[in-house]
């Protein structure tokens, strides 16, 4: 019998046995588990604007992590070993949501926190949860770096422990969204829902070709602009240059003076934008 996945907006059908678009979730026995449960793929120390935040915490360390896994299919991921692996294909360790908060804790004074980053990582939403909850009774901080497509049901799970995210707003167009496997709106209702409850801070990578254009920019930052009672003027946008990656090594890096420019369009509707990678 197929059993649905509510983790995201995909709601995958899975027959007993098959894995959803996301690789990290699995129907075993009619319940869907999450089979990247604390199989970590990365583990580092990085400062804090790298994830990217500018306005959280500057100046900080975090203990950045990664498992596998995403529901998004965006052709110049730069983390694509571990976002499109499955378990068997990439090299994990197991650490528990205990002994990852308290590797966290073993650095307080040096660290702020733990990011859960390098993949998406609500493709495995129950170990942010977990381990996020110990992180804050440990007196750290929980950073989420997301492509902000999860379920409403999973947002309202993790939300109570998320203290900072950062979220990735791809473009402002719904047919460069379903491209990439994923969906605008549920993007931007994930916006709106995060910025009630936490600082937020957005990202979009500007590819050419893609997502380039002065009116779709325009279009974008008017949009956080004006939603009220949550998204607006004060929320941080980082506007960044694409480089060739993965399936888009057709294609030069973006023109530095492009990514200025949006950013400089951005400007006319928002307090704070940021240039990243040039």
């Amino acid at each position: 019998m197929k059993t649905v996945c509510r983790a995201c907006m995909h709601q995958c059908r899975l027959e007993p046995g098959q894995r959803g678009i996301c690789r990290g979730r699995k129907n075993e026995g009619g319940r869907i588990v999450c089979e990247n449960y604390g199989q970590i793929t990365s583990l580092a120390l990085d400062p804090i604007e790298k994830k990217p935040l500018k306005m959280f915490r500057p100046g900080s360390i975090i203990l950045s992590v990664g498992s596998y896994g995403c529901n998004m299919r965006c052709p110049f991921c730069q983390n694509h070993e571990i976002s499109m692996a499955c378990g068997k294909e990439g090299n994990t360790i197991f650490l528990s949501p205990q002994a990852l908060a308290e590797t966290a804790l073993k650095y307080a004074g040096k660290v702020c926190g733990v990011a859960y980053t390098y993949n998406e990582p609500l493709t495995g939403w129950e170990y942010v949860r977990d381990t996020a909850k110990l992180v804050k009774e440990f007196g750290l901080e929980n950073v989420l770096v997301t492509n902000g497509t999860a379920s409403r049901e999973v947002l309202d799970e993790i939300l109570p422990y998320i203290d900072a995210m950062n979220i990735d707003l791809k473009s402002f167009r719904k047919e460069t969204y379903r491209k990439y496997g994923g969906d605008l709106d549920a993007v931007r209702e994930f916006i709106i829902r995060a910025s009630e409850a936490c600082h937020v801070e957005l990202t979009t990578l500007i590819v050419p070709g893609e997502n380039d254009d002065v009116q779709e920019m325009e279009e974008e930052a008017g949009w956080i602009a004006s939603v009220e009672k949550s998204v607006g003027k004060k929320i941080p946008l980082h506007v960044t240059r694409f480089f060739p990656r993965y399936h888009m090594t057709d294609r030069t890096a973006t023109e530095a003076g492009r990514v200025y420019q949006l950013a400089e369009t951005a400007g006319k509707y928002l307090e704070y934008v940021f240039v990243g990678n040039c």
